[in-house]
């Protein structure tokens, strides 16, 4: 299973600015992964604690990945980044607009550091992406 998880205001895509971050919803976009790989348990959630919690369940619970788009929370939770680092398993990032485009607060996620994949820019697409990302690293670790 690879988990698939959302931060803050991800719940609106589709409405929130379109030009950013295109017309497709949370629901399109979990969607597109599971057309990638159908065995996806998407979260998502508004609270940074629910974030940290469902990510520190993925250490036991037979999760082989996370691909997680951290919303706002990528520039500035450390909890989440921690609760990412202490994941043996492969961790995707992925955004749907260039973030290194964007407003200078938005250049940098703390998260980065912590995962094997960064994807940004993407739009929807990006989540199909990601999910090959997990898959080929799965696939690497299982070769050795």
């Amino acid at each position: 299973m690879i988990l698939l998880l959302h931060g803050p205001n991800l719940s609106q895509l589709g409405a929130r600015d379109p030009a950013v971050y295109g017309r497709a919803t949370l629901d399109d976009l979990v969607a597109a992964a599971r057309a990638e790989h159908p065995d996806i348990d998407a979260f998502a959630s508004e609270s940074e604690g629910d974030l940290v919690a469902r990510v520190h369940a993925a250490r036991t619970d037979g999760t082989a990945a996370v691909v997680v788009n951290p919303g706002a929370l990528t520039h500035y939770s450390y909890a989440l980044r921690d609760a990412l680092e202490l994941l043996a398993q492969p961790k995707v990032e992925v955004h749907l607009s260039q973030t290194a485009a964007r407003e200078a607060f938005r250049h940098r996620s703390v998260v980065s550091a912590v995962v094997d994949v960064t994807i940004t820019g993407a739009g929807d697409f990006g989540y199909r992406l990601a999910v090959r990302a997990a898959l080929e690293l799965l696939h690497r670790r299982a070769r050795g």
